[in-house]
């Protein structure tokens, strides 16, 4: 009884750690992705970081991905951006393997 006790444990343990990684992957992979953002929408500096933050923030709206992208789709088309939306979400699929990467060697 104690092994099933001790793998239940284990096991919960493993998703705890597993679900904290994704949460900490996905933060990365916004500020990456704002990063690249503000690059296209001519942000620098101070107001490209501002940007990257706002753009972790907004995907606490809703879960999954669409309110980054409608955030990066709004704000593209209000600035004149030329990029398509296969082009901004292979950008957040190239992003989250950086990423994760990144996560992963800390």
């Amino acid at each position: 009884m104690s092994n099933m006790k001790e793998r239940e444990e284990t096991f919960e343990r493993m998703f705890v750690r597993d679900e904290e990684l994704r949460f900490k992957a996905t933060a990365r992979r916004n500020k990456l992705l704002g990063l690249w953002a503000a690059e296209k929408l001519g942000k620098t500096g101070d107001e490209a970081q501002s940007y990257a933050k706002d753009v972790v923030k907004a995907d606490f709206e809703e879960p999954g991905d669409e309110d980054v992208f409608r955030k990066l789709r709004r704000d593209f088309d209000a600035a004149g951006v030329n990029e398509t939306d296969e082009a901004i979400r292979l950008q957040m699929l190239d992003l989250m393997g950086q990423a994760i990467a990144q996560v992963k060697s800390e």
